[in-house]
């Protein structure tokens, strides 16, 4: 039997949205050993609960656990309550807050007239309460009413919880199906996972069976195929995908040979249900088929939108020129004029060819031509990037306001929704973006969805950086349709006398890597490893540190977690190097130990916390289970429910790195990264330093990176979207 304990709930300390509760509970009964010592008193407990009533009698199974800030609770995992049996019980339970306008008076005449039996007699008939003085018809329907819908819910969250759900899951499924919950349960259990995205295949799996779904059974099917298509889709970055790698995909994750005609047969359903699109031999997510026609039905409008008359030009940049005291070339004169002309446009070019002056000289033309004032410029024109670094560096290089694109359309985190939207636009008048070879093909549909018809557009970005991490490749399909004014920058600007980090990245592009890689430069060295790579790279960030560099100046990159010289095992040896052991408080978790004044990487976005997927932070305090992290000064703490949120930020990936830059970088090169390497990658964490890079490994591993123009193409359809659009 289930430990358990018996009394009644008497407060709520703490409530999130979620319904998680910190509460107050006086035991009654228990059959537990460990809370025979609280009979009779009062302790703390917490847990996911759908309704809960004070004063009224629960049983709560779970278990007793020691917390280090609060105390000893009581976790529950499971709930019951316990209907009211005595007289004045009945009556307390009527007089309380769920029965709106029952007083102490009437309740005690229901009892007094319908006996210990009320409940059940109210819940049979509601007719039963007009033989109680003074009881209306009305009054009597609306009591019924509570009391049936306060049962009928609570029935269902039991019902959810004995099938496989937990409480916390079966709240979310209650909220959204309410009285037919059990007709959409027991109809199709798989339609959960369409409607509600917590619930996801793999909870579906674990619970199919005790509702006796067979394997072969085509409802199961139908759903691995969209969970089967979300899985390749992002594995691989596609947008649409082929008949075999679907069918593949699905038998081997489900171990099972499907008959190819039921796997055809639902797929027809799942077209016919709208979840997926069928061109041709092309398979689309519903998702990824609308995003693609949204921003090339939008995009193609403003670039066949009436361009502005600028008469002025040449004589602005001529004062431009003065009031930032540069010079610029003749493409970065055409990329400056082309942003203010053109309803959209973009600028592609490597770091250190001018891109941040450009976007100082369009703000300054706009605010001129239009007359604004720094406030109005803020209303009317806006900065945004993919990640919160990409964002802050565009803010400090420029002097302006910058934003997140899920901060300014307002994302919200619990139903992965936005704000801003096509229900709910934006009125500014100008957006430029920049990093936009990270963003994915979803989240610029959404952006492009919650700007208004008549916008401008400027895209900025590198077109040989690494593409998104979610599905597409928008910035290059929107150059290679040919179909966008396109300026490209080429001069190298940001370089020393003895620089060499640009040069290099150029030679990579190009793919004419000369021998200078082996020499030594200003700003550039390559150390010759074969063997304990980690070791040099220990070396090199400890002299870097004595020369009085900070772990925020020196970046190690690496292309993968696992192995001796991955980034896990970087993390654990740089931690020593950067943050020893003195005697500050740490925490473990998952065999990773946080120290105060850890270097920590964020993991995902979290807009509430103002902290963003590849924010770098440092740990400030470590108290009672609790790791505080200061993002910027934005301190942001996390309890062991938020640790997989985060990790050690010493070395990272290139793609956690990419829109950020960095005073030294440290890049380890060597065939046991083999797999990854390839050149777009290794241009991408080449580009990100900005003062100091330092490759340290195996010259043949580099030289065979920058030679392997191999990658995982993409499946995407945006171009082809947008030059259909042609002549229609």
């Amino acid at each position: 039997m289930k430990n358990y304990i018996k009394g009644i709930f008497s407060k709520i300390i703490f409530k999130s949205d979620q319904n998680y509760i910190v509460g107050l509970f006086k035991v009654k009964e228990t059959n537990d050993i460990n809370m025979q010592d609280y009979i009779d008193d009062t302790i703390t407990f917490t847990g996911y609960f759908h309704e809960l009533i004070v004063d009224e009698k629960y049983i709560f199974y779970g278990e007793l656990v020691d917390n280090i800030k609060y105390g000893f609770q009581y976790n529950v995992s499971e709930y019951e309550r316990v209907m009211p049996e005595e007289k004045d019980a009945i009556i307390d339970f009527l007089s309380g807050d769920l029965f709106k306008g029952v007083g102490e008076k009437t309740a005690k005449a229901i009892v007094d007239t319908l006996g210990e039996n009320a409940l059940s007699l109210i819940e049979e008939n509601y007719q039963n309460l007009l033989l109680v003085p003074n009881i209306k018809e009305e009054k009597a329907k609306k009591i019924y009413e509570t009391l049936s819908k306060y049962n009928e819910s609570y029935n269902i969250i039991i019902q959810l919880n004995k099938i496989g759900f937990s409480i916390k899951d079966s709240m979310k499924i209650y909220n959204k199906y309410k009285d037919i919950t059990m007709q959409v349960v027991y109809d199709n259990i798989y339609n959960l996972m369409y409607d509600i995205p917590e619930i996801n295949f793999s909870k579906l799996e674990n619970i199919r069976k005790n509702l006796n779904i067979e394997d072969t059974d085509q409802r199961r099917i139908e759903a691995s195929i969209i969970y089967s298509m979300n899985n390749l889709c992002f594995q691989k970055g596609d947008t649409y995908l082929y008949f075999d790698e679907i069918f593949n995909f699905v038998c081997n994750f489900l171990n099972n040979e499907i008959d190819v005609n039921l796997f055809e047969e639902s797929l027809n359903i799942m077209q016919n249900k709208g979840y997926i699109i069928i061109e041709e031999n092309k398979y689309f997510l519903r998702e990824y088929f609308d995003s693609e026609n949204n921003i090339s039905n939008i995009i193609y409008y403003l670039i066949n939108k009436k361009d502005y008359i600028y008469k002025k030009f040449d004589k602005d940049i001529d004062s431009l020129e003065f009031h930032f005291n540069v010079k610029y070339n003749d493409k970065q004169k055409l990329a400056i004029k082309n942003a203010i002309v053109k309803n959209f446009s973009i600028i592609t070019g490597s770091p250190g060819t001018g891109k941040t002056t450009i976007i100082k000289a369009i703000l300054e033309l706009y605010r001129k031509i239009n007359g604004y004032t720094n406030n109005e410029m803020q209303k009317k024109l806006v900065l945004l990037a993919p990640t919160g670094r990409a964002s802050k560096k565009m803010s400090e290089a420029c002097l302006y306001p910058a934003s997140t694109i899920h901060r300014f359309l307002k994302w919200n985190k619990e139903d992965n929704s936005f704000i801003i939207n096509e229900r709910n636009k934006s009125d500014v008048d100008f957006v430029i973006v920049d990093e936009v070879s990270m963003i994915d093909t979803i989240l610029l549909s959404n952006l492009l969805k919650g700007l208004k018809k008549d916008i401008k557009l400027l895209f900025i970005g590198d077109y040989n950086q690494l593409e998104s991490v979610s599905p597409g490749k928008v910035l290059k399909d929107l150059i290679d349709s040919n179909m966008i004014n396109v300026t490209y920058l080429s001069d190298i600007y940001r370089q020393g006398e003895n620089s060499y980090i640009s040069i290099l990245a150029k030679e990579i592009n190009d793919n004419e890597l000369s021998e200078n890689f082996l020499i030594k430069k200003d700003d550039y060295s390559f150390i010759k490893c074969d063997n304990n790579i980690k070791e040099v790279v220990k070396s090199v960030c400890q002299k870097a540190i004595e020369k009085g560099y900070s772990s925020s100046d020196i970046q190690v990159l690496a292309p993968m977690y696992k192995g001796e010289n991955g980034i896990d095992n970087l993390n654990r040896e740089l931690q020593e190097v950067f943050n020893k052991d003195v005697g500050q408080n740490y925490i473990v978790s998952k065999d990773v130990i946080y120290r105060e004044n850890d270097k920590i990487l964020q993991l995902e976005n979290d807009i509430d916390n103002n902290v963003f997927n590849g924010d770098i932070g440092y740990i400030t305090s470590i108290k009672n289970n609790t790791i505080s992290i200061n993002f910027d000064s934005n301190i942001v703490k996390y309890t062991p429910k938020d640790f997989d949120k985060i990790k050690h930020g010493y070395a990272i990936s290139v793609h956690k790195a990419q829109g950020s830059e960095f005073k030294i970088v440290i890049l380890p090169v060597c065939f046991q990264y083999r797999v990854m390497l390839y050149k777009k990658l290794i241009y991408t964490a080449v580009t990100r330093a900005k003062n100091n890079l330092t490759i340290i490994g195996d010259e043949k591993a580099f030289v065979y990176s920058i030679r392997n123009n191999f990658e995982t193409i993409r499946k995407t359809y945006l171009k082809e979207r947008l030059l259909s659009l042609i002549g229609e």
